[in-house]
């Protein structure tokens, strides 16, 4: 009597199966089978968000062990290994109905269990031997098949149509940053925006992102992220305070993210008052921030490593005498410049020292380089680029000056 509202293509499903177990054996983990547990990896290799146990062995098709939603999960999903179950204990007899069994040494996404449930399921199963296997999702996510890339892309048009088109017409100085945050998701929402953002890091979340006018992009945040913002309230440290007004002579920085049917783009606009005129220094950051944004996305092609573009862009930084505030000011200074992006907005691999491990085609992966000013505000840029031989291609816009308003 259901219809879905879209399915995953089996073909599709069995591509990011394989891609998973060979990561597996490529990192010598040596396990017989994974379980995965966290949703938003359930729904990446299934197609459906579902609420169980995927159980994906080595050899053969995976199991899905459903706690509710068994209909839903069935209308979306290819899978057909799909059963009811209700408790770890079962698990056993379940894989057995599918001449299954328990290994010695089985993999288990141990980033997606909170540590009360891994007590028990490991009170359940006292066989096997336990071993992480969320470097190899990391790494199966982090390169984008051809059906997510096209999702991403569309993702990436929409937001910058957003930002850059739509938004400049319907905000002033004189504006709340709460009252700009309202305007930014009626700009979202009508381009398709649907509302939730993920976040995969612990204790990480979001709600639209940062609306930060002036100093209040200076402001301690507690996200992984350089720009600072005051937000809604302590309880509520996303969008932008009520209490605040952008004024005719501070810049206003947006980093703000869109979803689209599960995948996500980042981007961060600087917004001018039209009739300021900015200091130099302002500006100089600004132009220093696009020309590392440039510089890096040159490099965007297989075979290069985060750690070395992350280096080049702080030796810029440092070179022009404004490392002080580069990637935040003070306590809101990261030791990244950029992160994978995809159905969650912090993915693998952070633009970072220590991360050595070559870029390949077809990751997704957002470059934020930014400048924190004591008393301005910040500045710089934000987009998202894909992985190609050809260097980075913007999938978020093409233009990176500030937008006057």
């Amino acid at each position: 009597m259901f219809e879905s509202l879209e399915k995953l293509p089996a073909e599709e499903m069995q591509q990011r199966i394989e891609a998973f177990r060979n990561n597996i054996r490529s990192s010598g983990l040596d396990c017989e089978a994974a379980m995965i547990f966290s949703r938003l990896n359930i729904y990446y290799f299934t197609g459906s968000f579902g609420n169980g146990l995927l159980w994906i062995p080595m050899e053969g098709d995976p199991v899905f062990m459903c706690r509710k939603g068994l209909q839903r999960f069935s209308l979306e999903s290819p899978l057909e290994r799909v059963v009811s179950f209700k408790s770890f204990g079962q698990v056993p007899g379940i894989l057995s109905d599918f001449h299954l069994s328990i290994p010695k040494r089985l993999g288990a996404e141990k980033m997606g269990l909170p540590w009360g449930l891994a007590d028990n399921l490991q009170k359940r199963l006292t066989g096997p031997e336990f071993v992480a296997v969320d470097q190899a999702l990391s790494l199966t996510r982090m390169v984008k098949t051809s059906w997510e890339a096209e999702k991403m892309q569309l993702c990436g048009r929409r937001h910058h149509y957003a930002l850059y088109h739509l938004l400049p017409e319907m905000i002033n100085p004189g504006m709340t940053e709460r009252e700009i945050s309202m305007k930014v998701w009626e700009c979202f929402f009508s381009q398709g925006h649907q509302g939730l953002m993920r976040m995969q890091n612990f204790g990480e979340e979001i709600f639209l992102g940062h609306v930060a006018a002036g100093d209040s992009a200076n402001y301690p945040s507690v996200f992984n992220g350089p720009v600072g913002l005051r937000g809604e309230h302590p309880a509520i440290t996303q969008m932008g305070y009520a209490g605040k007004v952008w004024q005719e002579d501070e810049p206003l920085t947006l980093d703000c993210g869109f979803a689209l049917e599960g995948y996500q783009t980042d981007k961060t606009q600087v917004y001018f008052p039209g009739r300021w005129d900015p200091p130099r220094e302002v500006m100089q950051a600004h132009e220093l921030c696009m020309r590392i944004q440039e510089e890096v996305a040159k490099r965007l092609k297989p075979g290069n490593t985060p750690s070395k573009l992350y280096l080049m862009a702080a030796e810029m930084a440092e070179k022009e005498r404004m490392s002080q505030g580069f990637m935040g000011l003070g306590g809101n200074k990261v030791p990244f410049l950029g992160h994978g992006i995809g159905l969650a907005v912090d993915e693998y691999p952070p633009l970072a020292k220590g991360f050595d491990q070559p870029l390949q085609e077809n990751m997704f992966l957002a470059v934020e380089p930014k400048i924190g000013i004591p008393g301005t505000g910040m500045v710089g840029v934000e987009n998202t680029f894909q992985v190609t031989s050809r260097g980075g291609e913007c999938i978020t816009g093409d233009s990176f000056e500030p937008v006057r308003v």
